[in-house]
């Protein structure tokens, strides 16, 4: 940026007298009509900041008065406050008046060009984009601040989300700022002229392969520093200015040497005489004629006529003379473009990429903040007015459904916005005022969303103070309702003149005085110390505050003060802890002291203290572009940096305390909040906690921070969630507590294991006999029955819960002693199968690897998590229950044949009969067994014995399951064979079917025992029962088989068979299909000793054929009758093909035909009505 004195005088013309600014006539004190095209528009009102580059100036000599006093006016005054106020004023002066009010600060423009920009006050030349220069002088301190406030280098706003854009780098190169930049250095922006508060100039598009070059017209208002409106001739509809108009302003910014000033244009007409002024007009017509004349005529015929409007008003408007003193002073915003595409991403609600470009706008809006630009909070309310007129609202509230959760997190941010807005140090009363009742409004809407999400119950009050004792009742549990304004609308009951705070804020060497009144013993510590006493969320609410406005070192000194009070806290609950403990740890059981918790709350507190004392320790990388890209992230690195010197423990540093300030809040013992998105969200905020935890290097100073911290949260009590006792409803620290045994590991095992160990716990899933004192004013007894169900996030937690388990096991293997300890702890806390299931599978892939040998502590380990699922789910129906049976005989399998006789021998404890016989035994006499474990002979022999005892165990409990299994695994020793035989014949005519029989009866026929497998084919035959119309049956080639089978056997056997098929099979398909079987081959063909075939074929005339013989006729008669009674004309082919196969049957015996015939002719007479169906039947069969 060109500024200072040395570059004066290219930029102004010889002096002049004085300037008035009436046109044609004169008046000591010019009223100008403000309004005219060029105007500042309205906003909220606010004081930027402005830039002065040390860097930037090619000689070091001091400014003249005369630019000192130029630029402080120029700065804080509007112009026509100037004129006011004195009555001549030299040409000289009113040049760098007029020079100095253009913007100095290219951070300024960035940032009207661009989603993202990385910088606030006091940002070094490294923070500003492409060469923009670090700022002269910062931002007006806080009420009663200290002058010396700045901003920590390279901060960043808490909540801030990345910008819009694509890929990275060609994201950055098509940002307007950044478009702008290279118009500006390819020489493309020409004809620049200032004339007053006006810029004017022509920027050209080169040309590109599809369109030619362009030449745009652009036009800049500006007032007071900041730029108040623009116009540009390539029709940019969107929230930021154009590159165009970047490219203006960069070259008036960088190039100010080149630019023509002129004083406002009213100046100069006062200057001329009557012929120059028409000689100046009629130009001007002819110039520009067919734009102006008709104009021009208007105007001249009202100036002509006494009674028209425009003779009613003194002076004349004047586009270049700035703004009027009652024209808010704020950078030109277009509202309506901030309406629209607000409202066009809501309506893309459902799409990932709406929701990171509301998070560029709220980004851009706490950049503002940042810079102190009053435009933030006026670009937050038309956002909000956009929010709250989003249709899905009253569609969500008619249907009963809760918004997505995208759109939850939208609404979060939007009402910590306005927290941060209402804590503005600096902001004026009238601007509170108006925001609350705006506020209030939106608040009172049925469509505003909930600040819990769920209509349940509601949190304490922002203002609650820091103790949270007996103050509250059991009735706090019901409070009004409370939306995601109610906390902002809360803050209107917070100041800023605590003296106590004024002096925290204002100074890093604030202690306690050496003669203190009682009333100071409070404010500070026993190190002199001071503490803010103030209700936690709402203390770092303040410092979100402090740190969004800019005031970066003030809302350390206050995060400092915070940390001190928690601390204090910590030491004295430690305290009462060490009182009660005895009676606690008989009880079993404890209270909820802290109903609020601070991760998960809506203010972020534990969040916010983490990122102010981090953002003082980053390290800055000069190199790092500050307009950045949404898809554009870097890791963050941290340095030590020392606490001020007037702390007492200046030795900390800012680091360490961030770190042991995230272990306080997150240990924090704290109720789970009610609502799916409540309980989410408190998950959610862990692990964003836990993600910015993981970026600090772990040095010796920050382990021991961790390890006191770990050490204070084990002793805790009741207050901390890694307390000896806590309460049934507390919420699980198991993600937490696996970030601190990773962490801790290495420079305390036994601490890290004991930290673990005791965060496995689940209190809600365990049974808890003892509710507790339950005259206790936080006692939450009558909550315990109903809330169990509304853990929605359960499934969540037991996840992680698992996730910690894994991880004590990988790191645990080979001791022995400690896998022992982890297995018990699993064991007694972990309640669901699957996930002990998956810690088995976990850890037989750990003991199991396949590029070294197997560590058998832990493949012990994983046998007894199997061997717990077993019993878990032995009763219980589980979709996975086979695939558990296999893995652990696979498991077993790889501990060695002790482990598997010990789990065939209590087979009854672990796995169902037919698991047993099907899957374990089978899987554990296999040959791929054997060779597997390379047993010898008498270990084979003792598995298969008890294998074989095994399976007449589950024959004889479930025989129609197991009978079959039970015959195949004995089938090796005659004994258990016949026990096993036996069992099967018992059960037969029990609750056994005619398809497990018959199953059985085939595997008899396959080992050579046919004489057995009939006899079961027989039973089976008893209960079987085949239907006329059932000719697809399974059981049909059974049935067949059987008859076979007695067919081979003889003659006898055939006919002991028939009267049980006769009795039990009543299709006549089926019947004569055995039928025509039985007379194709002679019987007898079995091959058993001691008989022989005749050789014969059977007659059926005679017994036993004949009984089937006519079983089979009887069938057809009847199946005919049957199928007749419903029959349609559709059915009568297939009908007369049924009765061509019935008379095939009809003639197998020598008065067939006879029989036929008249069954013929009983059918024409009884069926005669059916004269089509009879008409076939008569061509077919005569």
């Amino acid at each position: 940026m060109a500024e200072g004195g040395e570059r004066e005088e290219l930029l102004s013309p010889p002096p002049v007298s004085p300037a008035k600014r009436l046109c044609s006539w004169p008046s000591p004190r010019a009223h100008h009509t403000r309004g005219a095209p060029g105007a500042a528009s309205g906003g909220v009102g606010g004081v930027g900041s402005s830039c002065l580059p040390s860097g930037a100036r090619p000689h070091l000599q001091p400014e003249s008065l005369l630019d000192c006093a130029a630029k402080t006016v120029a700065e804080k005054w509007a112009y026509e406050r100037v004129e006011e106020r004195f009555e001549r004023i030299p040409e000289p002066v009113q040049r760098r008046i007029v020079y100095w009010s253009f913007p100095r600060n290219e951070r300024e423009i960035c940032m009207y060009s661009s989603f993202q920009y990385r910088g606030g006050p006091g940002a070094g030349a490294a923070g500003c984009a492409a060469g923009a220069s670090p700022a002269e002088e910062g931002p007006p301190p806080p009420p009663g601040a200290a002058a010396s406030a700045g901003s920590a280098p390279g901060a960043t706003a808490a909540g801030a989300s990345p910008g819009l854009g694509a890929a990275a780098g060609a994201a950055r190169e098509g940002l307007p700022f950044r478009r702008g930049i290279r118009l500006l250095d390819s020489g493309s922006v020409e004809n620049v002229l200032q004339v007053g508060f006006h810029l004017s100039g022509t920027v050209t598009e080169p040309a590109t392969t599809s369109e030619p070059a362009m030449t745009y017209k652009v036009a800049i208002s500006f007032d007071r520093c900041k730029i108040t409106s623009v116009t540009c001739g390539c029709g940019n509809k969107d929230i930021f200015y154009c590159a165009h108009v970047v490219a203006l302003s960069l070259y008036r910014i960088r190039k100010p040497d080149q630019v023509k000033l002129r004083l406002p244009i009213s100046e100069t007409l006062f200057q001329m005489n009557r012929d120059q002024l028409q000689k100046f007009i009629q130009y001007l017509i002819t110039a520009h004629h067919t734009e102006v004349l008709p104009t021009a005529q208007k105007l001249a015929d009202e100036i002509l006529s006494s009674n028209s409007e425009i003779n009613q008003v003194n002076g004349a408007p004047d586009p270049t003379a700035g703004a009027s003193i009652d024209d808010e002073n704020c950078w030109h915003l277009d509202e309506e473009q901030v309406k629209e595409q607000v409202k066009l991403f809501l309506s893309q609600g459902g799409y990932y990429g709406s929701g990171k470009q509301l998070n560029s706008m709220f980004a851009k809006v706490r950049e503002m903040l940042r810079m102190r630009d009053s435009n933030g909070a006026r670009m937050l309310t038309l956002i909000t007015e956009q929010f709250m007129a989003d249709p899905r609202l009253t569609l969500w509230r008619q249907q009963g459904t809760s918004m997505t959760d995208k759109c939850r997190q939208l609404w979060d941010e939007l009402g910590a916005l306005w927290v941060c807005i209402i804590l503005n140090p600096h902001c004026k009363l009238e601007e509170k005022s108006s925001w609350l009742q705006q506020l209030q409004k939106w608040s009172n809407l049925d469509v505003c969303p909930l600040e819990d999400g769920n209509y349940g119950h509601e949190l304490p009050n922002i203002t609650n103070t820091l103790p949270q004792n007996a103050s509250h009742s059991p009735d706090s549990l019901s409070r009004p309702r409370r939306t995601v304004f109610t906390r902002a609308i809360e803050g209107r009951e917070l100041h800023w003149q605590d003296s106590h705070l004024q002096r925290i804020i204002n100074s890093d060497i604030y202690i306690a005085p050496a003669c203190q009144r009682e009333s100071e013993r409070l404010l500070f510590n026993s190190q002199g110390q001071p503490l803010w006493l103030e209700h936690v969320p709402t203390a770092c609410a303040r410092v979100d505050a402090l740190r969004s406005h800019g005031y970066p070192k003030e809302a350390l000194r206050l995060t400092v003060a915070i940390i001190n009070t928690l601390r204090l806290q910590q030491q004295r609950q430690l305290e009462i802890y060490k009182h009660q403990k005895k009676e606690l740890l008989q009880r079993g059981t404890t209270t909820i002291t802290n109903l609020e918790g601070w991760v998960g709350h809506p203010l972020d507190p534990i969040g916010c203290l983490f990122l102010t004392l981090t953002e003082a320790c980053r390290l800055n990388d000069d190199s790092y572009l500050e307009v950045s890209d949404m898809n554009e992230s870097r890791p963050s690195v941290y340095q030590h940096v020392p606490m001020a010197a007037g702390c007492p423990n200046s030795s900390e540093s800012y680091l360490s305390l961030a770190l042991e300030v995230a272990l306080m809040g997150m240990g924090q013992q704290r109720v789970m909040p009610e609502g799916l998105y409540a309980q989410d969200k408190v998950c959610r905020n862990e692990e964003q906690l836990l993600s910015r935890l993981q970026e600090l290097q772990l040095d010796n100073e920050l382990v021991q921070t961790l390890k006191k911290q770990c050490i204070l949260l084990l002793e805790g009590g009741p207050f901390s969630g890694l307390g000896e006792v806590i309460h049934r409803e507390s919420v699980p620290m198991h993600t937490f507590a696996k970030y601190l045994f990773s962490a801790l590991l290495p420079h305390d095992p036994d601490l890290s294991y004991k930290l673990a160990l005791r965060a496995m716990r689940l209190p809600v899933l365990e049974n808890s006999t003892s509710t507790g004192d339950t005259s206790h004013p936080h006692h939450m007894v009558s909550m315990v029955p109903s809330r169990y169900p509304r853990w929605f996030t359960l499934g969540h937690l037991e996840s992680q819960q698992c996730e910690l388990a894994s991880t004590m096991l990988t790191a645990a293997k080979g001791d022995t002693l400690r896998l022992r300890t982890i297995l018990e702890a699993i064991q007694k806390h972990i309640h669901s199968s699957s996930l002990i299931f998956k810690l088995a599978q976990d850890a037989f892939k750990i003991a199991t690897p396949t590029d070294s040998s197997t560590d058998s502590t832990l493949l012990n380990v994983a046998l007894e998590l199997g061997l717990q699922v077993m019993r878990m789910t032995l009763s219980t129906l589980n979709w996975r229950r086979r695939e558990m049976v296999r893995w652990l005989v696979t498991c077993a399998t790889e501990v060695g044949v002790r482990a598997l006789v010990s789990i065939l021998q209590s087979w009854y404890t672990l796995f169902t009969p037919t698991e047993a016989t099907s899957i374990v035994a089978a899987t554990a006499v296999s040959h791929t067994t054997i060779l597997r474990l390379s047993l010898d002979y008498p270990q084979r022999e003792e598995l298969a014995s008890c294998a074989r005892t095994l399976a007449l165990q589950c024959a004889m409990k479930d025989p129609q399951s197991c009978a079959l299994s039970a015959l195949t695994l004995c089938e090796k020793d005659h004994i258990a064979f016949e026990a096993a035989y036996q069992i099967a014949i018992d059960a037969a005519t029990g609750g056994m079917t005619h398809s497990q029989l018959f199953t059985i009866a085939r595997y008899m026929e396959l080992r050579g025992y046919p004489l057995r497998a009939f006899k079961l084919a027989s039973l089976a035959m008893s209960h079987l029962n085949l239907a006329y119309n059932q000719d697809t049956h399974p059981a049909i080639n059974d049935v067949l088989w059987a008859c076979a089978l007695s067919h081979s056997l003889g003659k006898n056997e055939l006919a002991a068979l028939i009267p049980l098929v006769v009795k039990s099979v009543h299709c006549a398909t089926v019947l004569s299909d055995i039928l025509r079987r039985c007379t194709v081959t002679a019987p007898g063909l079995a091959g058993i000793p001691g008989r022989r075939s005749s050789g014969k074929l059977m007659s059926t005339d005679k017994a036993p054929l004949r009984q089937l013989l006519d079983a089979t006729i009887n069938a057809y008669i009847n199946t005919t009758h049957s199928r007749l009674t419903h029959i349609s004309p559709r059915h009568y082919g297939e009908f007369i093909e049924f009765l061509s196969k019935a008379r095939e049957t009809f003639l197998l015996p020598q008065d067939g035909h006879l029989q036929f015939a008249q069954f013929i002719d009983n059918l024409k007479q009884i069926y005669k009505g059916k004269k089509k169906l009879m008409l076939l039947v008569r061509e077919r069969f005569g």
